[in-house]
């Protein structure tokens, strides 16, 4: 069963920006919820450049099924040019809590 739902990784530059994200995904029902983690701060390589810029992270739980709407949706609303949209399986855990994220999508 767990094989079936994803965990979401993401990173926004605003925490307003995550905000937009996670309301629409879930009002959307593509993700059943959206974590919010703000205050970290990203090292990266980018046209050339190293930079370090403070950004927000989203987690959001879903199913397979819901992964490519979900992606081009976080794209749509993203102002980067490239961003970050990671799905990672799930292995194990609560049995009711996998019911309640087909429960609250659309699968």
């Amino acid at each position: 069963m767990a094989d079936e739902y994803r965990l979401v990784y993401m990173t926004a530059g605003t925490k307003e920006e995550a905000q937009t994200i996670a309301d629409a995904l879930v009002e959307e029902r593509l993700a059943a919820c959206v974590n919010i983690i703000g205050g970290m701060v990203s090292v990266y390589r980018w046209e050339g450049r190293v930079h370090h810029d403070e950004e927000v992270v989203l987690i959001a739980k879903t199913t397979v099924r819901c992964l490519e709407a979900l992606t081009g949706r976080v794209k749509e609303l993203h102002s980067y040019e490239c961003p970050c949209i990671v799905a990672l399986p799930l292995e194990g855990g609560n049995p009711t809590f996998f019911e309640w994220i087909s429960s609250q999508i659309n699968v």
